[in-house]
């Protein structure tokens, strides 16, 4: 076993996701039986929390729904207090392979932040019209903050390692694409380094979509003020919060 491989939490922010995210957690163990898992219910209406301590994993609730971001900051400063080093946010809808989760927490060997890239070569994944047009300018432009090619900033399926996870658990941004783009701006310019390496995605096992394809042209909009947000945060809040390793 790969020694980060012990000290690594899995989080899953789940909302409203009673339909999958049982079976979820029962493929996580299966897969990473050496790792903890903590379903972090956000404000779910549903029995998404029940579901969860059913399955075995570790639950937080919070009292209503703040996002990914908020639920993800959560995560990061559970395991910061409970002495985890590493982070992997793995989605409660199915979407993401928890038997890719070891390659991305190796990867944390040489960066501080891994994401799971749909569009490196590892799956079908597509994505058309303004949302890939989104996309592909964001990858462009964070690629250059980052120092590093990358190709799927938006990505949700992602590892941290010991210094993200300390940087995010007090910035991590809870705005809507926040927890992707603006944590990305947020990571390079605190002086983390970004990678990424390919993964599949798979069909979702229940709940109801994040976004729609009539919703597209919404989303490039969305996307673009996200990343103006991120640009605009000042850089002396940024250098505040640089870590050492």
């Amino acid at each position: 076993m790969h020694p980060r491989q012990a000290q690594t939490l899995i989080v899953l922010p789940a909302f409203n996701e009673e339909e999958s995210v049982e079976a979820v957690i029962a493929e996580v163990f299966a897969a990473l039986p050496d790792m903890h898992v903590l379903v972090v219910d956000d404000g779910s209406t549903d029995r998404t929390a029940l579901r969860a301590r059913k399955a075995g994993a570790l639950v937080a609730r919070l009292p209503f729904n703040l996002g990914v971001g908020g639920a993800m900051r959560l995560g990061f400063k559970y395991a910061l207090e409970h002495g985890y080093s590493n982070v992997v946010q793995v989605d409660a809808d199915g979407q993401h392979d928890p038997a890719e989760v070891r390659s991305l927490v190796n990867a944390l060997d040489r960066a501080d932040v891994v994401l799971g890239a749909r569009f490196a070569g590892g799956g079908d994944y597509a994505a058309r019209g303004p949302r890939r047009w989104a996309m592909t300018v964001l990858a462009v432009i964070i690629s250059r903050l980052a120092k590093s090619r990358l190709t799927d900033t938006t990505s949700g399926f992602r590892a941290s390692g010991p210094r993200a996870v300390r940087l995010f658990a007090e910035t991590y941004p809870a705005e809507y694409l926040g927890d992707t783009i603006e944590s990305l701006v947020i990571a390079a310019r605190a002086g983390c380094s970004v990678t990424q390496i390919p993964v599949a995605m798979r069909p979702r096992a229940g709940g109801v979509p994040s976004h729609h394809p009539l919703k597209a042209a919404a989303y490039l909009g969305r996307a673009c003020m996200a990343l103006l947000f991120a640009l605009a945060r000042p850089r002396a809040t940024l250098r505040g919060q640089e870590i050492t390793s």
